[in-house]
């Protein structure tokens, strides 16, 4: 069975966005950077070449694919910052209607600046996700 592509890389997060994040957008990933730190209570860790991750998990897949992911994470992409949020925990839409400003794609939630949402939203959405994620997806290896 094939790895998955994206895994943990030896680039610092702090090379990452120095160097590869455009200035406007530097402050509010330090500051996500900041936030999912203190929820998850793990530090950032780079998966791939642009995804700040934290903390893992384990998922199996019905067809028998498996692997490591980031339980939270986030990508500062040149257009917005991008989260990864999980799909199906409560409260979930609650959120996102209060959260603010903000698109979304099916596991995605991309915001353009964090001045045009609600930071306490935001930080409840990130921890229920997490929570779900280890409570709910996190399975033992096969």
């Amino acid at each position: 069975m094939s790895e998955n592509k994206t895994q943990p890389t030896g680039m610092t997060v702090g090379e990452f966005i120095d160097s590869k994040v455009k200035a406007n957008r530097q402050e509010d990933a330090w500051a996500l950077v900041d936030m999912h730190t203190e929820i998850t209570g793990h530090e950032p860790v780079m998966w791939g070449p642009s995804i700040i991750g934290f903390d893992t998990y384990h998922y199996v897949y019905d067809s028998g694919r498996q692997g490591h992911m980031p339980a939270a994470a986030f990508s500062p992409r040149a257009a917005s910052q991008t989260l990864y949020i999980a799909q199906d925990f409560p409260g979930r839409e609650e959120l996102l209607e209060q959260l603010g400003k903000h698109k979304l794609s099916k596991g995605c939630v991309y915001i353009t600046k964090l001045a045009d949402v609600d930071m306490s939203v935001l930080r409840a959405l990130i921890a229920a996700s997490y929570k779900h994620t280890k409570e709910e997806l996190d399975q033992p290896p096969l």
